[in-house]
């Protein structure tokens, strides 16, 4: 078997990821150290990931968030044709589009990653957790920012679809096939079609703890059932009241 470097050691056991400021520019130190978050993320967030070797060769998210990095560093010094280039053949390799102008902080995790749309104006936060077949789209031909700004440690479902410039606040939660137009506020959910909010609860120190997300449509179900019960009662005071047992309910 191979065991090199325990799985969630590996970069902290080699040193050639870890340089000192004064040995390399500023600029190379901070890429290392968000390479460094993006792999050291996946054995925080997958248990299925065990070896740092599985996870070098067989995670598309991992391999799409590199390749997005260099397409988006090319696209930042306005070279023509080769940063898309470089998205369209890691949508072919990994499944998963990134617009090279969409700036994603370090520490992202894709999972499974198939069918991941991330458009040109998105901004995705540190640390923040996208399952398979969400969408970071707009909702027209408008010009300028026309993506979502995504925070900090959010949990977007499987299958989510985040449209417009809109605001995801940090450490919130997304949930699984849910259409989100609106603004969500920091440490809330947006469950549904069309996403509501819901920010009675702060959500679960873990993130992938997905069966304690709020049920909205349950719950309004359950405001109008209770509604009928009190209004009945009511209507049946009355009758007793006044004697009209006999008269039946159109």
């Amino acid at each position: 078997m191979l065991q090199l470097f325990p799985p969630d050691r590996f970069f902290d056991r080699c040193p050639v990821w870890l340089p000192s400021d004064h040995r390399f520019p500023q600029a190379i130190y901070q890429v290392i150290r968000t390479l460094q978050a993006d792999f050291g993320i996946i054995f925080e967030r997958d248990p299925a990931a065990r070896h740092w070797l599985e996870v070098l060769c067989c995670y598309p998210g991992f391999h799409a968030l590199m390749m997005h990095r260099i397409a988006h560093w090319l696209h930042r010094w306005a070279i023509p044709f080769l940063p898309r280039l470089i998205s369209h053949l890691s949508r072919f390799l990994t499944g998963i589009e990134i617009h090279p102008g969409a700036v994603i902080g370090q520490g992202v995790f894709i999972d499974h990653g198939m069918g991941v749309v991330i458009g040109e104006t998105a901004i995705v936060g540190d640390y923040t957790l996208i399952y398979q077949g969400v969408t970071l789209g707009g909702t027209g031909k408008e010009t300028g920012k026309r993506h979502p700004t995504v925070g900090m440690h959010v949990v977007i479902g499987a299958g989510a679809k985040i449209l417009g410039n809109i605001q995801i606040g940090d450490r919130a939660r997304i949930g699984a096939g849910s259409i989100v137009l609106r603004d969500v506020p920091c440490n809330c959910t947006a469950v549904g079609v069309p996403g509501r909010n819901i920010c009675q609860e702060p959500p679960s120190d873990c993130p992938l703890d997905h069966a304690k997300l709020p049920d909205a449509e349950v719950t309004v179900i359950r405001t109008m059932l209770n509604r009928i019960e009190r209004l009945e009662h009511v209507l049946q005071t009355l009758q007793s009241a006044r004697s009209y047992d006999d008269v039946p309910i159109p």
